[in-house]
C-alpha cells in the first residue's frame, strides 16, 4: 500500500512526500502541480494521455485542470515522490504575474530537465520533510518559494502571457458552466446525477459534457471528485484528531470504507494514515 510520509498544508497549498507503489485513478487539481522524485526507482506519470518519465534529473509539471494519474509499473520498486500542489494566490504574492499559474496553459512542457540548483533546493526540502522533528516552517517556505519560482520562471509561459495581457481565469467563460460548477461546489457531499445537472443548465447531456470539457478541460465527474478530494484534504488537515466517520459523512459517503477507497485511489494513501502525518502551517 502507498504511504504518505509527510504532508504540509498552508497558504502555499499542499506539499506531500508520498511513498508510491500503486497506481492512481485519473484526476485533476485547481492548482498547478509539480512532481519530483525523492528516492527509489524511476517512474512515470501520465499527463493528458502522455507518459512522462520521472527521474533524479527530471520533473513532471501538471497545469491546473489537467487530467493526470500515476502510472505505476506492475512489480516495479517503490518510489518516494515529492508532490507540490501550489495555490496561485500564494505564487502571486511572491510575483504578481505568477497568478497566471491558474491557467491551463501555464506550463509549456510536462516533462522537464532540472538544473543543479533546482535539484539542490528540492533535496533540501525533501530532507526537511523527512526529518523526525517538526520542520522549520520559515525554512520550508523559503525552500518551497525558491523551488517553485525557479521552476515557473524556467518552464512556464507567464512572461509571454503577461505581455499579451492575458488574465488569470476568474471563472469559466460560459455562464451555464459557471452555474454548473457552482452547483458542484455547493453540493459536493451529494450523489449528483449529471443528467439532472445538464437539465438545470438547459442543455442535453451530450452538449453539457462537451461544453463542460471545453470550458474546464475535464469532465463534470472529474470536477466533482476534485472538489471532494480538496474538501477531504482540508478536513483531514484541520481536524487531525477528528473522527474519520464524521469526515466521511460530511463528504457524502454512505460508508467510511467508500471514503477510504476514494481517497486512496486519488492520493495513494489511506485517509487515516494521511491524517497522522499532516502538519498545518500558518
Amino acid at each position: 500500500m502507498s504511504i504518505a510520509q509527510r504532508v504540509l498544508h498552508g497558504d502555499f497549498g499542499r506539499v506531500a512526500l508520498l511513498d508510491m507503489d500503486k497506481p492512481l485513478v485519473p484526476h485533476a487539481h485547481s492548482e498547478c502541480h509539480v512532481l519530483l522524485k525523492a528516492t527509489g526507482a524511476d517512474t512515470y506519470f501520465s499527463v493528458n494521455g502522455e507518459k512522462q518519465l520521472l527521474t533524479d534529473e527530471t520533473a513532471v509539471l501538471v497545469n491546473a485542470w489537467e487530467p493526470h494519474y500515476y502510472a505505476h509499473q506492475p512489480d516495479a520498486p517503490r518510489t518516494l515522490i515529492l508532490a507540490l500542489y501550489i495555490e496561485p494566490s500564494w505564487l502571486a504574492a511572491l510575483q504578481r504575474p505568477l497568478a497566471l499559474s491558474a491557467r491551463p496553459d501555464f506550463f509549456l512542457q510536462r516533462g522537464v530537465q532540472l538544473n543543479r540548483p533546482m535539484r539542490r533546493i528540492a533535496d533540501a526540502l525533501i530532507a526537511e520533510m523527512m526529518s523526525l522533528t517538526l520542520s522549520d516552517q520559515d525554512l520550508v517556505q523559503e525552500l518551497l518559494s525558491e523551488l517553485t519560482v525557479s521552476i515557473c520562471e524556467s518552464f512556464s509561459d507567464y512572461r509571454h502571457l503577461a505581455r499579451m495581457r492575458v488574465m488569470a481565469p476568474a471563472s469559466f467563460y460560459d455562464s451555464r458552466i459557471r452555474r454548473a460548477n457552482q452547483y458542484l461546489m455547493d453540493h459536493y457531499a451529494e450523489d449528483i446525477r449529471m443528467e439532472k445537472l445538464a437539465a438545470r443548465c438547459n442543455l442535453s447531456r451530450a452538449h453539457f459534457f462537451s461544453l463542460f470539457r471545453k470550458n474546464t478541460g475535464i469532465t463534470p465527474h472529474l470536477m466533482h471528485n476534485m472538489i471532494r478530494m480538496k474538501k477531504a484534504c482540508e478536513s483531514l488537515s484541520s481536524a487531525r484528531s477528528g473522527s474519520l466517520g464524521n469526515i466521511s459523512e460530511s463528504l457524502g459517503f454512505p460508508e467510511q470504507g467508500h471514503f477510504t477507497r476514494f481517497f486512496r485511489n486519488h492520493l495513494g494513501a489511506a485517509p487515516s494514515q494521511y491524517q497522522r502525518v499532516v502538519d498545518r502551517y500558518s
